[in-house]
Formats: structure tokens, sequence, C-alpha cells
């Protein structure tokens, strides 16, 4: 017997240790009682004392509303058909932090009927968080930290917001005057320090909610939220009057205007949108430059 209890201590400290490498723990629920027991790598995850009083109702109110809510009808369903389920769920440690994790759960029962429920529960913070790094990185301009090309186009072609939930109100199209002159005299290097300025005043002047991108290499665009009321007349001199004040490159000062197209979302489709925006632009251009024009089918 003592034989046999060293063999169980020696396989449960490989099991800890190899959760704990692992960042997972072991945990398993009794029903219909309700009764849980975890292994030491799911009271780190929880930031709870090893060994503590457990019960199912306290732990569950460190999970995120919506986590909670989800979690809850894919283990009522596992239950009911004494199934399994995966599922990522976003939780309030003990200590405040916030965390991911990766629960995988298995129902046994004896003649259709749930007698307990267990599985592992997985730290996949990091992850989560790297996921999202990369997904910022692959919708973000790398020189002036705005939206890209690929993001502007995404949220141009959801129009409506039919997929988002937030349709488009205005596309403002922005041109950099004399843009081509900094570059050519001064470098790329100088260049480059203009269009994170010429950005920063962009997301300075934007409305809240609006999409502020770059879309080429001196041009700009503003897409506004739909759900908003947007003075455009206020939106597109409050612009232009920004890039009336000079910009610092170097020890030099240098004035770069900005030249605006307008066009309203109605019942176009986005290339619409964007060809009436342009065609705005170009007047704009037309008139002088440092002026902005709002399109107009009539």
């Amino acid at each position: 017997m003592v034989g046999i209890r060293a063999a169980d201590r020696h396989r449960q400290c490989l099991l800890e240790r190899a959760s704990a490498t692992a960042r997972i723990g072991i945990w398993s629920c009794t029903l219909p009682e309700e009764r849980l027991t975890w292994t030491n790598g799911v009271y780190d995850l929880f930031e709870l004392p090893r060994g503590s009083l457990i019960r199912r109702g306290g732990t569950l109110e460190m999970y995120a509303p919506e986590s909670a809510r989800q979690m809850l009808a894919l283990r009522a369903e596992a239950i009911a058909t004494c199934g399994d389920f995966n599922f990522d769920a976003q939780i309030t440690t003990a200590k405040g932090n916030q965390r991911w994790m990766r629960i995988t759960a298995t129902v046994d029962g004896v003649d259709g009927i749930a007698r307990r429920i267990f599985g592992m529960k997985q730290n996949i913070t990091e992850e989560k968080h790297m996921a999202e790094r990369m997904r910022l990185l692959a919708q973000t301009d790398v020189l002036t930290g705005l939206a890209n090309r690929s993001l502007f186009n995404a949220r141009l072609e959801d129009l409506h917001g039919q997929r988002n939930g937030v349709p488009v109100g205005a596309l403002v199209l922005i041109d950099l005057d004399d843009f081509k002159a900094i570059n050519d005299t001064l470098g790329h290097v100088h260049g480059d320090a203009c269009l994170i300025k010429a950005g920063e005043r962009l997301r300075h002047c934007a409305p809240a909610g609006a999409l502020v991108a770059r879309i080429g290499g001196d041009e700009f665009a503003i897409l506004t939220d739909g759900r908003d009321h947007v003075d455009v007349e206020r939106l597109s001199t409050t612009i232009i009057g920004a890039f009336e004040h000079p910009i610092q490159l170097g020890l030099q000062q240098h004035r770069v205007g900005a030249s605006l197209g307008i066009a309203m979302r109605a019942a176009q489709d986005a290339d619409t949108l964007y060809r009436d925006a342009d065609a705005a632009l170009y007047a704009a251009k037309s008139a002088g430059r440092g002026t902005w024009r709002l399109f107009s089918a009539a």
C-alpha cells in the first residue's frame, strides 16, 4: 500500500509539473452537486491560493459577463447531451489582472445522465495579445500609425455598417499640397517626418469615431461615423486651417497645405462614393488648392 501511495504521489507530481510547464490546469466538477476540484495550474490561472476552498458561483463571478454567458450556454448543452466543448473565456483574476483562458470540457454520464464534467484550463493571455498585435499591425500604416489602405478599404466596403454596425457618414479625401517639393528638396527623412505630422493634425481634427487613414504616399482619408451628425463644412475648414500653420522640419519651418474632396453616403455603393469624393478633390485642386469641395451630382 505504501508503494502504491508513493507511485500515486509521483504521478500527481509529474502531472502538476507538466501542467505548469504548459500553463495548463486540470479541473473537474461533480454533477449535480457542483463540487469543484482543481489542480495547482487552475488556482494559479485565477491567482487564488493553492488548495483554497473554491465554489463555482464565486469563480463564475470572475468571468467577463459575455464570456460567462457563452460558457454557461455551452456547458448546459454539453451536460444535456453528455457532450463536450472548447471555449476561450476572459476573466479577471483574484488580483485584478485581465486574462484569457482556453477551456476544454467533457461530460461523463451514466445511462445518459451527466455525473461529472471535467477538462483543462490553459492560460492563453499572451497568445491573445500577440494575435491582437498582429491584427493591429496588419491594419496600421507603419509610418504614421493611422489606419492603412487595407483597413480603409474594408471599412469603406462595409458602407452601410452591415458587418461592424458602423455606417459611413461622409468620405473625406485629403491630398497634401506641395509635398513633392519637400520630398525632392529635403529628402525622404524630412518627407516622412512631414507625413507623420500631417497625420497627427488630421487625427486631431477628425471627429470622434471617425477612421483616419493614410491611403497612399501623401494621400489621406477620413470616414466619419454615419450615426453621428458631422458638419462637413466646419470639419473641412478646421482641417485646412490646421495646415495653414507651418510644419517644423529640421531647423526650418515649411508650409504644406491640404486640398479636400468630400462625398456624403446616400444610396450609392462604395466604389461610387469613392469616385464622388475623388471628383470633388479634383475640383478643389483645380480651384487653386488649399480649399475643399463637396460632391454634388447636379
